[in-house]
């Protein structure tokens, strides 16, 4: 997915009344004997379907095509890990226990949509199968109407939209990512806000950029979204900077890969407005220092460069900036080249930031988050200090 998105897992039917486990190909507990046929695969996640009698998810929306189909339900479902290799399965509010080795959710608190063929729902398979991530229905329980009010192209592949949100009960996390729900488009897109929590205090606007991809949402927002279209959005993620006054002072180091800067610039303005606010009001929470190393392939591809250098220069003894560029085949303007290094971001340059005080943000593609959030570990950063959203 586009950073904070949704992604799928495939995961397998499990006979029940037969005892023993055995280890399967693919490093996957499960009980010998037949499986029956799945039926139909590949159609879209679009939605929440339920029984006829379990309770509805009534949060989630329902596009009229997933009402129609029943050859397939819709259930919720959560992993709660609850002792090394146990974790608690929840169908339709139904608890069950499986073995950890299913991973069924990346991230602790994650909530999932998983579309249930009717054979395994009323037989006695254990159902488990293709699963779409959204936001947590109890934490963020809220779906605005959204209107785009504003677009442009960032880069090349990249064009940036702002959503007018007039809801008030819409709030969101610096760092956080939303569901993004287009009519006609039976595909849920999931994409990062790089806007700061107080754009949308003080105008009720936030902000996305979104890469040119096949992903049906990136292609309408690409090829069809015009001013004034509407959609609907909803907050999701666990990815996010959102101190409190009275909490410790915490230095920041922010490592972004590509179009994974989005979450990554929205805790850099949210800093950037808690500094504002500190020397204005004298109170408020302290932000230490931050430092943002941003590789991508080419300047051009470096999206945002000049708030990110507004940024800097609004505050040179808090914010620095290192931005790296891989596949340069052009002259850099002189304008960038003090802040530009040829080359990917190193271990030693982020080994050099590491301290008791200093929190970890890492966003882009999937190489890059565990090649640095495993060196961090190495080298002794407390996990609880290293937060990262991967693309799925």
């Amino acid at each position: 997915r586009c950073p904070g998105g949704g992604g799928v897992g495939v995961l397998r039917p499990v006979p029940r009344g037969q005892r023993g486990l055995e280890r399967s190909p693919r490093n996957r507990w499960h009980r010998p004997g037949p499986r029956r046929p799945w039926g139909e695969r590949g159609a879209p996640l679009v939605g929440l379907r339920r029984r006829p009698e379990q309770p509805c998810f009534s949060n989630l929306p329902l596009p009229a095509s997933s009402v129609t189909d029943e050859k397939f339900a819709w259930t919720l479902i959560r992993r709660v890990t609850l002792a090394p290799g146990d974790a608690s399965l929840v169908v339709s509010g139904c608890p069950r226990l499986f073995r950890r080795h299913h991973g069924l959710c990346c991230c602790h608190d994650s909530w999932v949509v998983t579309k249930l063929c009717w054979n395994h729902l009323y037989s006695s398979y254990f159902p488990e199968t293709d699963v779409q991530y959204f936001a947590s229905p109890y934490s963020y329980k809220v779906v605005s109407a959204a209107k785009v009010c504003g677009a442009a192209d960032e880069s090349p592949s990249v064009k940036r939209l702002h959503l007018l949100i007039a809801d008030k009960d819409f709030s969101f996390k610096a760092g956080q990512w939303i569901d993004f729900f287009i009519p006609g488009v039976s595909v849920v897109g999931g994409f990062s806000i790089c806007s700061s929590p107080r754009l949308l205090e003080q105008e009720r606007m936030i902000e996305l950029a979104v890469k040119y991809t096949n992903h049906p949402p990136a292609l309408w927002i690409h090829n069809q979204c015009t001013l004034d279209s509407e959609v609907a959005v909803r907050v999701g993620g666990e990815f996010f900077f959102d101190p409190q006054p009275a909490d410790a002072s915490r230095n920041l180091v922010l490592i972004a890969g590509g179009v994974g800067i989005n979450p990554l610039l929205s805790i850099l303005r949210h800093a950037a407005d808690l500094h504002r606010e500190r020397a204005n009001k004298g109170k408020g929470y302290e932000v230490g220092t931050i430092k943002l190393f941003y590789s991508a392939k080419n300047t051009s591809e470096l999206l945002f460069k000049k708030n990110i250098l507004d940024l800097v220069n609004e505050f040179p003894e808090k914010i620095a900036c290192s931005l790296h560029v891989t596949k340069q085949t052009t002259q850099i303007s002189a304008e960038l080249k003090p802040y530009i290094t040829e080359g990917r971001i190193t271990e030693k340059e982020i080994r050099d930031h590491i301290s008791e005080e200093t929190l970890f943000y890492i966003c882009g593609p999937p190489p890059m988050t565990d090649f640095f959030s495993k060196q961090l570990e190495n080298s002794h950063v407390p996990k609880e200090h290293i937060c990262f959203e991967k693309w799925w």
